[in-house]
This record gives structure tokens, sequence and C-alpha cells, in this order.
């Protein structure tokens, strides 16, 4: 629940609205691009839309740089202002869902086109899943009535509670080799966004040209330039010592980072000479695992299909239970990222340390830091060195 973020709760409602008004906008650009011949009272429709949601998403911006800056205004006033753009984003939702039913059902452009209906009906999904995700806060005075509450209210450490708070066309371009050069780490704040491995419609009539364009170079860059942001900001806080806001860039950094890496898998696991059944030994894992190559197939499509939100479904290889999983993710991050190998961890739920320190979680990892086994923890690292992927 959203309350959890105490008074950090307008700064997560912000960027909530300016990711749901980025992907609002983009969605304008995308049903253009599938309905080639859309009417121009529709397409005028659009660009307007287009306009509102970058304006939603501009003033958002501007109050969540404020709320993150030095100075940041009074809790109040960023309340009430948070509150009065998350109604009008809301709003502006609810109507673009309306006028997108409308032109699916007035467009002969869009009915003539039999992927159109399917995409503007994802569309609205998406849409609607914000409404679900922020809706019951954006009735008039709603969000001032959960900041007093919980100013009144709220008496217990939120970082001690975590049952609330766990809210060329080559095979591969990656390649894993038996010496990984140390100066090929990638510097903070320097991913770069890894070129396609094939041109922009080489996968078509599948995955057309103009998609490719737009994921890659736009949405998958804005992961890119967010991870660097992040990775940028928390290496200011461990210059300057400043960690006030380590739980915002934390955020940023696994849900870009998350984004960065299963983009850029993404692309590779795609091929213009795709297509067909697994062979040798992957198919025999898959059979191991799911019983057939036809169950997994049936199992993976009907993960994806009720993935909620934005999100992915994932084959993954479990190198502790040695078989392989499928996982589906809603915004991709959990607060982790994948394609990484775990070093080292620490639990901090209740269950770890209340007996002896009650709810004093700081004293808690002072001890713990006194019990590391350095020698597993430096096995662990030469063993996961080894495996390298081609850095970006």
């Amino acid at each position: 629940m959203l309350y959890v973020y105490g008074p950090m709760l307008p700064v997560r409602i912000l960027e909530e609205i300016v990711f749901w008004k980025t992907q609002e906008k983009e969605h304008t650009e995308v049903i253009k691009a599938i309905v080639p011949k859309l009417e121009d009272p529709y397409v005028k429709l659009l660009d307007e839309w287009a306009v509102v949601f970058g304006a939603t998403e501009q003033t958002a911006q501007q109050l969540l740089n404020a709320a993150l800056s030095a100075s940041p205004p009074p809790q109040a006033e960023l309340t009430a202002e948070t509150e009065k753009l998350l109604h009008i984003s809301c709003n502006q939702s609810q109507e673009f869902v309306r006028q997108l039913f409308a032109i699916m059902e007035s467009s002969a452009a869009v009915k003539a086109v039999p992927l159109a209906t399917t995409v503007i009906l994802h569309i609205i999904r998406e849409s609607e899943y914000f409404l679900a995700v922020l809706q019951t806060l954006s009735s008039p005075g709603k969000l001032s009535q959960v900041m007093r509450d919980y100013t009144e209210d709220y008496v217990v450490n939120i970082d001690t509670d975590d049952t609330m708070r766990n809210d060329g066309f080559s095979t591969f371009t990656d390649t894993v080799p038996d010496i990984r050069d140390k100066n090929d780490a990638v510097p903070i704040g320097g991913h770069t966004l890894p070129p396609l491995p094939y041109t922009y419609n080489a996968l078509e009539p599948y995955i057309d040209e103009k998609t490719m364009r737009i994921h890659h170079d736009k949405h998958h860059q804005s992961y890119v330039d967010g991870l660097n942001k992040a990775e940028v900001k928390l290496a200011d806080s461990r210059k300057n010592g400043d960690f006030d806001l380590v739980k915002h860039w934390e955020r940023e950094l696994a849900f870009n980072g998350a984004g960065h890496y299963l983009h850029t898998i993404f692309w590779n696991v795609m091929s213009p000479q795709g297509g067909g059944r697994p062979t040798g030994a992957l198919l025999e894992a898959i059979e191991q695992s799911f019983g057939s190559y036809d169950s997994f197939k049936k199992q993976f499509t009907e993960a994806a299909n009720k993935v909620e939100g934005g999100g992915w479904a994932i084959l993954v290889w479990s190198p502790r239970s040695h078989r392989l999983e499928i996982l589906t993710a809603e915004k991709h991050q959990n607060l982790s990222q994948w394609d990484v190998v775990p070093l080292l961890a620490l639990d901090v739920w209740e269950h770890a340390y209340y007996l002896k320190h009650q709810n004093n979680r700081a004293d808690y990892i002072n001890d713990w830091w006194k019990v590391v086994n350095w020698p597993y923890v430096s096995e662990r690292y030469a063993a996961a060195s080894k495996l390298a992927w081609k850095p970006y």
C-alpha cells in the first residue's frame, strides 16, 4: 500500500505520474504508427493528448525536483499540489480511455488494421492499471487526510516493518570470456545503449521497424539515462555522506537498472533466423523442468498474458534447484535487478532479529557485520566473476 511511504508518499505519487504520463504520451505515437491511415480528426485528437500528457509530466517532474531539492517546499504545500495534480492526472486517463474506446468503435482505419484493436486495448489496460494504482488517493482531500493520519497515528519506525514495506545476425552478441578484463567495468553513470544485433526492420513482419526504433531508441535509452543518473546521485551520497534520499535513488537504480539489463537480454533473444523449437541440452532441460516443450510453451504464454501492468515473463535458470523456472515481474524490478548473482545477503525481516534486538535494526546490522563469513563471500565472487557478459 502506498501509505507505507509516509512523508515520502507525495514523492512516490509524483514518480508514478511522471512515469505514466510519459507512457501515455508515447502511446499516442504508437497508435498513429500502427494505424498509418488514421483519420485526420483522430490524429489531431492524439496529438492534442500528447501535448496534455507532456505538460502534466513536466509539471509532475518540476514538483518532484522541488521535493528532492536541498530546499523542498513545505510538506503541506507539496501534499496539496500533488493531490491536485493526481486528481487531474486520473481524470485525464479516464477521458483518454473513453476516447480510445470511441476511436475503436468509430474509426474505419482502425478496423481495417487487425492488430490495431489489440494494441489499443493493451494501451487502455495500461492506463486502467495506472488508475487502479492511484485512483483511491485521487478524490479531493484524500491524500491530505492520509498524510494527516500518518502524522497523527504512525508511531512505528517504517524501516522495521518489512511485512508492510515489501511493497549482422550472430546467434549471440554477449560473450563469456575466460578472463575478464578488469578495465571493462562500466564506470559509475557510464552505461550506454547497446546496438541492436540486427537492423530495425529485420524482424518484420513479426515486429515492425517503427516499433523497434521506438522501443530501442526511446524506451531503452530512458532506462540507461535513469540508471546513470541514479548511480551518479548515489555516488554523490557516498561522497558527501548525505543519504536522506537513498530510498528514492535506490528505487530509481532498481527500476532503471532492471529495465536496462532485461532489454539488453531481450534484443539478443530475438533473431531474423529465429522460430521453431530449441534443440540439444536446452530442449532436454525444458523437458526435464516442465514435462514437455508444449507444456513449457503453454505456461510461458499464459504467464505472459497474466502479467498486470507493465512487466515481463522470464525463463530463468535456478542455480540452487538446478532447473529452469518461469517467472513474471511487474514493472520488472521489485527493488532488485535481474541478471545478477548475489554474493552477500542480509535478512532484515523482523523474524531475523526481534528476539535479541526487538525493533532496533541498526544494532542488529552492526552486530551482523561481526559475523560475516568473508572467505565464503570470496569464494562466491571467484565463481561469479567468471561470468561476464559484454558490458554496456
